[in-house]
């Protein structure tokens, strides 16, 4: 069998496939869907849950025009029909229609949105279909007139002929068809540095902190209405590197992190939304430099292992974003901020030395992320922090004492073993840190993607 071929409509992202179709003396044999070829040729990877088969008996039978709001696969297994279709997405789109005669050679994918209707031009004509939800009671979806004078649609059989059903004689018209709305956008852990955020970079979505939905509570995932979501940004983490040493804080970290992104996986598999996560630089021991994305885990404590667990469960979820990324900073308390007020009081105070990487601003992540997800860069796994040069946290120190007009000299430095002798003594946790935290951003870099320098981001910061 050879791959299909693929042609665009003047509907976005409603396009005609044409199928290899084997014709003998016995009759015919197709391949009427195969993933893996319909890939190959720019169909998107939708996820078909459900296959349906509507027979009509008779010619003329006409159906819709519907909007249901999941993504088809339509082709027909016997006969011939009219195919028309109505572009009922808001946007500028909206109202747009396209027509077109299919046979069992041809198959046509519809996205969400777009009203489907046919007209069976051939008695016993099978038409088939593919969808990526179940069916559920209840569901509203805007329907269209098959008659509506602004569509036009040229029906081969006059509607007055054909045979429609009653509710579908009733479909309202253009000027009274409130416009579908694209699928939404869910910031999770809202309350945080990241996401706030995000919550503010994406004022259209719905944000709800672990207060107002934890993940791991197996009633609340239940009831939330996840097939209204396109794509959903964690930014829930559990990130007391310290305290989840502890008894209290270790199951609270992998319920957190390791849990939670793995019931979110499960959830995007099943619903068919792109799942982005953030992750940590700790998922490795520090003895590499230039982390990339591929190095195997080695993750020295607690919370570097839950985060881990968690990389490898979102890993499983075929839509996937999975941002690993190093020393956050943004809204609310941060080491920028620390140092800040310490400058700003007169602390002279020691800081570490020997461990390096870079800062990444929360803002950097909210830029990368919307990269990632306009462009359409391939699902993966992409290392992602401010450039320029790696820093170690004392040299951070330092750059953020001369820009609160202290002398870089006033902040000296210590090792991490030291650093770490001084919180052991006082009775409280310590999670062992990777000396080397600087990752490559090489492959974000490739998608077209400019991390911005690190100093030129504390300086706005800052200002």
């Amino acid at each position: 069998m050879t791959l299909p071929s693929l042609e665009t409509t003047p509907i976005p992202g409603l396009v005609v496939v044409r199928l290899d179709r084997r014709v003998d003396d016995r009759g015919f044999f197709k391949e009427n869907w195969q993933r893996e070829k319909m890939l190959a040729i720019g169909l998107p990877d939708f996820g078909p849950v459900q296959n349906n088969i509507s027979f009509n008996g008779d010619r003329g039978v006409t159906r819709g025009l519907h909007t249901e709001p999941w993504d088809k696969f339509i082709s027909l297994a016997t006969g011939r029909i009219f195919g028309a279709w109505v572009d009922m997405r808001e946007g500028e789109t909206f109202g747009t229609t396209f027509t077109l005669e299919v046979d069992t050679s041809v198959a046509v994918f519809v996205p969400r949105g777009v009203g489907n209707s046919y007209q069976v031009l051939e008695d016993a004509t099978a038409y088939t279909y593919l969808v990526n939800e179940h069916w559920r009671p209840g569901v509203a979806y805007p329907a269209l007139s098959l008659d509506d004078p602004t569509v036009a649609i040229p029906w081969p059989i006059p509607l007055s002929e054909a045979i429609i059903s009653e509710k579908d004689r009733n479909n309202p018209r253009l000027d009274d068809v409130v416009p579908m709305k694209p699928k939404k956008t869910l910031v999770l852990g809202a309350g945080g540095q990241l996401g706030t955020a995000f919550a503010a970079a994406f004022p259209e979505a719905d944000t709800l902190t672990r207060a107002e939905l934890d993940v791991t509570d197996a009633e609340a995932v239940a009831a939330f209405p996840w097939h209204e979501y396109a794509v959903v940004l964690n930014a829930a983490a559990y990130t007391a590197v310290d305290a989840a040493e502890t008894h209290e804080g270790r199951v609270a970290a992998w319920a957190a992190n390791a849990t939670g992104p793995a019931t979110l996986a499960r959830l995007s598999r099943e619903h068919g939304f792109t799942l982005v996560h953030f992750s940590s630089e700790y998922v490795f021991d520090g003895t590499v430099d230039g982390h990339t994305e591929d190095e195997p885990f080695s993750p020295l404590g607690v919370y570097a292992q839950t985060k881990a667990a968690g990389d490898l469960a979102v890993g499983l979820a075929p839509r996937h974003y999975l941002l690993r990324t190093s020393w956050v900073i943004g809204e609310g308390k941060n080491f920028v901020r620390t140092m800040q007020a310490l400058a700003e009081k007169g602390v002279s105070p020691s800081v570490v030395d020997d461990q390096v990487g870079r800062l990444t601003f929360t803002d950097e992540l909210v830029r990368a992320t919307r990269h990632l997800i306009d462009s359409g860069a391939d699902f993966g796994t992409y290392h992602v922090s401010n450039g320029g040069p790696a820093m170690s946290w004392r040299e951070v120190a330092q750059a953020v004492f001369e820009r609160s007009g202290r002398s870089a000299e006033e902040v000296s430095g210590t090792s991490t073993s030291a650093y770490a002798e001084g919180v052991l003594a006082q009775g409280n946790p310590f999670a062992p840190r990777p000396l080397s935290s600087a990752m490559s951003l090489d492959k974000i870099r490739a998608t077209g993607f400019e991390p911005e320098d690190a100093l030129a981001a504390l300086d706005r910061y800052l200002a």
